[in-house]
């Protein structure tokens, strides 16, 4: 049977139709997608690089540091109190007589020995009293004299019965008068020859005489307030100095060991030392309004480098550390349960070391575990490190030093 075909075909708007002409919307949507990946992935990929190279630059970033070599010696342990220098002596030279001063012998700041002569008093009213007394002497010596020669004819007279036993007992009382009035006679002699004496003022003691008080010419008298100067004695020299009474145990025990324990005077700083001396003695009691004992140290100030009533800082040695683990203080770092520093690797980057301190003296630090000697550790810049942190070292002065020296060391031992 023959098929019959439609001269037209079906139109478009069919049911069949439209399911294969939408087909270009879909490859026109896959298009778009496939652009806009195009264009998105490579920002995203930028950006993830970026990302890891700032990550990267931020994890080898190195931190500047400044650090110090953990060195092994002697760690000397002091107490510090503030101090006053005082003078052993000081004495104001007063006229033990009045008159007119005459002669002044010494210049202002001199240093003057015992014995030297300071000044001088008009002698000559003096001169007077003696000559005076002298001749009084001689005309009671002359009465004395008769008075003896009496009494022995007395004597004769009465063992022939021719005087009374009254005239002779008169007789003998006569005497003893004029002895008691030769021996007034000698001891105003002797006030005159000491007035004399003490018209030439001299130094009682060696020391630093200050500024003269009174000028030649002056009347002074005995009894006058200032006197002519003062003289003060600088050689030796005390220093009294307070310490904690908590401290007072172990400057007992240290005492012990060592009777004259060392001190030292430094400046108001604490940087200078003025002189070395050792403790004189402990005061016998507490001063409870300041919590502190008294303490006494002696200089012997031979270069006259301690004044009276200068203000210094005592440092006292009461024990040494020997063969001692030292490392800076700074390098210490307080946790809540430990103490630790950071240690340079050879790596250049740091560690956490905890260590256990033994004393603390000043910038030093005596530590019994947890470095070594030749340990690098840092003393400067520990706020911007952790573990494991890079880091660029600057080694401090004394450090470098110690560094050279012992490369130095090595080098000549390995010479020889």
């Amino acid at each position: 049977m023959k098929e019959v075909v439609p001269e037209h075909p079906l139109p478009e708007n069919t049911p069949d139709h439209p399911r294969k002409s939408r087909w270009w919307v879909w490859v026109l949507l896959c298009c778009l997608i496939a652009a806009g990946a195009y264009l998105i992935f490579p920002r995203i990929t930028q950006g993830q690089s970026k990302s890891s190279k700032s990550g990267k630059a931020k994890g080898s970033q190195t931190v500047p540091v400044i650090a110090a070599t953990v060195r092994k010696g002697d760690l000397p342990i002091y107490l510090t109190g503030l101090g006053t220098i005082t003078a052993f002596n000081t004495v104001t030279v007063r006229t033990r007589v009045d008159g007119e001063l005459i002669h002044v012998a010494f210049t202002e700041g001199q240093y003057v020995k015992k014995g030297d002569l300071l000044a001088e008093i008009d002698p000559r009213p003096f001169q007077v009293q003696l000559e005076q007394a002298q001749g009084q002497m001689a005309r009671d010596e002359a009465q004395l004299k008769n008075a003896h020669i009496d009494l022995d004819r007395y004597k004769i007279l009465f063992g022939q019965d021719s005087i009374p036993k009254q005239t002779l007992d008169t007789q003998v009382a006569m005497v003893n008068q004029d002895e008691g009035v030769i021996k007034t006679d000698q001891a105003q002699i002797d006030n005159a020859k000491l007035q004399l004496v003490y018209s030439r003022i001299t130094s009682p003691l060696t020391g630093r005489i200050g500024l003269r008080l009174v000028d030649q010419g002056n009347i002074v008298h005995a009894s006058d307030a200032n006197g002519l100067a003062v003289i003060t004695q600088l050689q030796p020299i005390a220093c009294i100095f307070n310490i904690a009474e908590d401290s007072l145990p172990q400057v007992m025990k240290a005492m012990r060991r060592n009777p004259s324990l060392p001190v030292d005077a430094y400046d108001r700083d604490l940087k200078v030392r003025l002189a070395r001396g050792k403790l004189l003695t402990v005061d016998n009691q507490i001063d409870q309004s300041s919590g502190t004992v008294r303490f006494k140290g002696i200089f012997q100030n031979e270069d006259n480098t301690l004044f009276p009533n200068q203000f210094v800082n005592a440092r006292l040695l009461v024990d040494t550390k020997h063969n001692a683990i030292i490392a800076p203080a700074a390098a210490i770092q307080r946790g809540p349960d430990t103490s630790y520093v950071y240690v340079v690797k050879r790596d250049g980057t740091v560690g956490v070391q905890n260590v256990q301190v033994d004393a603390v003296q000043g910038d030093e630090a005596a530590i019994r575990r947890g470095v070594s000697p030749g340990d690098v550790v840092v003393i400067d810049g520990v706020d911007k490190l952790q573990a494991g942190s890079k880091v660029t070292v600057r080694m401090t002065d004394s450090a470098a030093e110690s560094a050279a020296a012992e490369k130095a060391a090595s080098t000549s031992g390995a010479a020889e």
